[in-house]
């Protein structure tokens, strides 16, 4: 009986241990199943940071066109917001450039250094004073499109200068023309046509004739202007992505560079206002909104957006950053409608769906001629490894 009553306890003990690694089974694989759904999730979220970056970006953008657009419209002068700005985002982003470069950057030459001064040139103080000047005397929502056009330029005048190769017989070859001539096609359009107005802001006095006439004719001396502003602009900075291409290569360092830039063209903006503007006054920041347009522009217009963008490119390339540019167009369009109360014109709308258009139809045709490139690239690699093995 003895023997009998311990089979049965040790029956017992077995069905016991068997329930309880069963219950440890479960729970391993529950635990496996929970740590694999964050994993999953945070692999998702990872692949929508880019995304989710350009967009903050192009918010900043947005918000940063529509302010200096007040801005200048209260008085603040164009060089002492370039100077004031520049100023700022060096001050913001010296501090990330010092630590986050300590290591890696290179030595300053006379070389470099001319190369930043360029840059600085193009790129901050031409690049500010041509945009400002053009936004001054046109729409936020018209001088952003016009931002489209640089994609296009750069383009094209890498091609005459031979930095990019046009291959007109490949598909990419054909999309890049077609691309280019909707584009064009679309500023022709901004710039001779202004059309009927699509929204009515604001309070329409009533004047006579000859006064009407008078002050149609001014505006279009006034829209040219701002239009031939906003071309020079969009060829200051096709030019500057040039200059930056080279300038990378011999100095790496993209915080640094840019903080370098960011000095250099504050002491050109501040140079010139000194030798343009005798009035002390000028640099006065009396009102609200010039105070918080040269702050925010300066950290984030100017340093934020530089950091997200950079980011954007390292991860997801050029290509992807740039398709995001006419997101930008949207958000002013909406700001510009709402808050600046300025009229959008039927010219505008036409102008910037074909270069819109025109700019996508570029992008993808830049990205298919990069694929091909890839492609042949590793084709070529494997066929010298075939050859060594071969060899060997």
């Amino acid at each position: 009986m003895r023997k009998g009553e311990q089979m049965e306890h040790r029956g017992v003990d077995v069905l016991k241990l068997s329930h309880r690694i069963s219950r440890l089974q479960c729970g391993v694989q529950q635990g496996v199943k929970d740590s694999a759904a964050p994993m999953w999730g945070m692999a998702h979220i990872a692949e929508w940071k880019p995304v989710i970056a350009m967009l903050v970006f192009d918010l900043i953008s947005a918000v940063t066109t529509a302010l200096i657009k007040k801005a200048l419209e209260e008085g603040l002068d164009r060089l002492v917001l370039i100077t004031l700005r520049q100023l700022v985002a060096t001050v913001f982003l010296s501090p990330i450039a010092f630590f986050k470069e300590r290591t890696t950057r290179p030595k300053l030459t006379l070389e470099i250094l001319m190369y930043l001064f360029f840059s600085a040139a193009l790129g901050a103080a031409l690049s500010q004073y041509t945009f400002f000047y053009g936004l001054q005397y046109t729409t936020a929502t018209f001088a952003i499109t016009f931002t489209n056009l640089a994609p296009v330029l750069t383009f094209i005048i890498a091609v005459l200068l031979r930095v990019e190769s046009l291959n007109m017989k490949s598909k990419a070859g054909v999309a890049k023309i077609t691309g280019t001539l909707m584009s064009f096609a679309g500023v022709m359009l901004l710039t001779l046509y202004k059309g009927v107005a699509l929204t009515h802001q604001g309070d329409q006095s009533v004047l006579s004739g000859q006064q009407a006439e008078a002050t149609t004719e001014s505006g279009k001396k006034s829209w040219t202007l701002g239009t031939l502003a906003l071309l020079a602009n969009c060829l200051c900075f096709s030019f500057w992505l040039l200059l930056q291409s080279k300038l990378t290569k011999k100095y790496p360092a993209l915080y640094s560079s840019t903080a370098y830039m960011f000095l250099i063209s504050s002491m050109q903006g501040g140079g010139l206002t000194a030798a343009i503007q005798r009035r002390k006054s000028v640099w006065v920041l009396k009102q609200t909104v010039e105070i918080v347009t040269v702050l925010y522009t300066g950290i984030l217009g100017s340093g934020v957006g530089y950091v997200l963008m950079t980011w954007c490119v390292e991860k997801r390339g050029p290509v992807f950053t740039s398709s995001f540019i006419p997101i930008i167009q949207i958000m002013v369009a909406i700001i510009d409608f709402f808050f600046l109360h300025e009229n959008i014109y039927l010219g505008s709308v036409l102008g910037s769906i074909l270069m819109i258009m025109g700019l996508y139809i570029l992008l993808w045709g830049k990205n298919r001629d990069a694929s091909v490139t890839v492609a042949s690239a590793k084709e070529e690699e494997e066929e010298e490894d075939k050859e060594k093995q071969t060899k060997s």
